[in-house]
């Protein structure tokens, strides 16, 4: 490849918002940070959480913090720098782990659709049904899946030869904004993006729909509303996840890459503000976590 390096342009060219920016999203990242950390604590240490909706939270809480970390702090570096250049070697190493962290995370959100389900629908045999051994496979699988599903897209695109513009109008690198700066011929490797992404994607989001389909269905059976409505709270923040995961994802991956500042707005939903704000989703109207917080600060204070 006649191009080593690509120039990130980030968020903004203006030097004047710049450090702005810099003191905003560095307090989102800490954020990240400290509310995924803290979650992963108050799992692990409360014996009370050690159940199978809490082991897949506190996947989800190593994920949102694996997955901000794969281009925060890369952001915030360019945001300082007057370069903002990226090793070619190292962008692509970025899209593969945003690729293998967001792959991951649609398929950990489905096994909770699932797990969400069995508790309601079959409550009496909910240990039995979810038990470590299924809900370790199911993490396991969740990787592996990801993780092929990005090398098959990513593998491709080191053989590319990168050899024209070397700017990139966003703030990370992702394989939809990496094939247009290739001079080689990148028709296949956008078919296998958009394959990968829609059976991917749309194949988790399907088993989302039909876990949620049938716990509907459970519910309404409820003859009691405070036993519906209790049903129904059990799945709101989840349910309130897969909307900004998704809604903000599919937006960013699946449409074409244009370079307009709506597209990094929806890059930053997914990758910078939803890891930051799960942790909220899940504590805030959660008694179970709240309970063991408190139990956890009297413990230790």
């Amino acid at each position: 490849s006649a191009v080593h390096e690509f120039v990130l342009l980030g968020l903004s060219t203006d030097p004047h918002i710049q450090p702005a920016l810099f003191v905003l999203f560095l307090l989102v990242y800490l954020l990240t940070v400290v509310g995924n950390s803290l979650m992963l604590l108050v799992i692990v240490a409360d014996s009370h959480l050690h159940t199978p909706m809490y082991f897949f939270l506190r996947q989800l809480s190593f994920l949102d913090l694996c997955h901000s970390s794969v281009t925060a702090p890369k952001m915030l570096e360019n945001l300082l720098s007057e370069e903002k250049t990226i090793l070619v070697e190292s962008c692509l190493a970025q899209a593969f782990f945003v690729f293998a962290t967001g792959g991951t995370e649609a398929c950990l959100l489905a096994a909770m659709a699932y797990d969400r389900y069995v508790a309601i629908g079959s409550p009496l045999l909910y240990s039995q049904v979810m038990s470590s051994q299924l809900c370790v496979g199911l993490v396991w699988l969740s990787w592996c899946l990801a993780v092929v599903d990005a090398l098959l897209n990513t593998l491709p695109a080191v053989s590319l030869d990168f050899c024209e513009d070397q700017t990139i109008s966003h703030f990370s690198c992702e394989l939809s904004s990496l094939f247009p700066l290739s001079c080689s011929d990148t028709a296949a490797n956008f078919t296998l993006l958009l394959c990968s992404s829609v059976v991917h994607f749309f194949g988790t989001l399907v088993m989302i729909v039909c876990s949620y389909g049938r716990i509907v269905t459970t519910v309404l059976r409820v003859s009691s509303s405070t036993g519906r409505s209790k049903a129904f709270s059990t799945c709101l923040s989840h349910l309130t996840t897969v909307i900004l995961f998704y809604g903000s994802g599919f937006i960013s991956y699946l449409l074409p890459a244009s370079g307009s500042p709506l597209e990094k707005v929806f890059s930053l939903q997914y990758s910078v503000i939803t890891p930051m704000l799960n942790p909220l989703i899940y504590s805030l109207k959660n008694k179970e976590v709240k309970a063991a917080l408190g139990r956890m600060i009297r413990k230790h204070f």
